[in-house]
């Protein structure tokens, strides 16, 4: 016994005679996929879930580039093959030295340095190798006064865009590039409201 059988209307249809010239006469589009596009879907999903996934922007540490609500795209593959490059955005696990903070916790910030360069926020501007940094993507010049810091090897160091209202590089210091799950890509999702929310975990 089939569980697709035609019904009478499709019956009809291919009876009759104006219909017959139809390409699509045997309706074979209908027919449920076979055992190779099933295969293919799997290593499609497979492939998804391996190297990317959909995150969601709990905070306003991000802002304006990212704001609360967003849903955002992860790619997880760059990151075997080269060193995150400045300006990218990552998504990373807290640095071991934070108590508090569950694995499962995942950060998004800004890479500002990479290792082997100096890095310090003073007089409302982040200086890289003692250069002022021309920054266009920030919520607000950063208030705050940070020390001198050498990214060492297999570190970069990260900052949120919303640079008084992030957990960030300038309270830990620099981030192993271990700890780091995967590049932003882009946002796959935004609520109607784009009001910036104060959120009390700035991640």
């Amino acid at each position: 016994m089939s569980f697709l059988r035609p019904c009478a209307l499709y019956k009809s249809l291919i009876t009759f005679p104006s219909l017959r010239w139809m390409p699509c006469q045997s309706w074979g589009f209908l027919r449920w996929p076979g055992l190779d596009g099933f295969f293919r879907f799997l290593v499609i999903a497979l492939l998804w879930t391996t190297f990317s996934e959909i995150r969601f922007i709990p905070s306003s540490s991000m802002y304006p580039t990212l704001r609360v609500g967003d849903r955002i795209i992860v790619e997880k593959a760059s990151y075997f093959f080269r060193s995150p490059a400045i300006n990218e955005i990552v998504t990373f696990r807290a640095p071991e030295q934070e108590p508090g903070f569950g694995k499962d916790v995942v950060f998004i910030k800004r890479v500002v340095a990479k290792a082997g360069d100096s890095v310090q926020v003073h007089h409302g501007s982040l200086y890289v190798n003692g250069i002022a940094q021309q920054e266009n993507f920030i919520a607000g010049r950063p208030s705050y006064i940070s020390d001198l810091t050498y990214v060492p090897d297999g570190h970069v160091y990260v900052l949120g865009d919303n640079r008084n209202n992030s957990y960030d590089s300038h309270n830990w210091g620099p981030l192993p590039v271990e700890n780091i799950v995967g590049r932003y890509v882009t946002c796959c999702y935004r609520p109607s409201d784009h009001r910036p929310a104060a959120s009390s975990g700035m991640m």
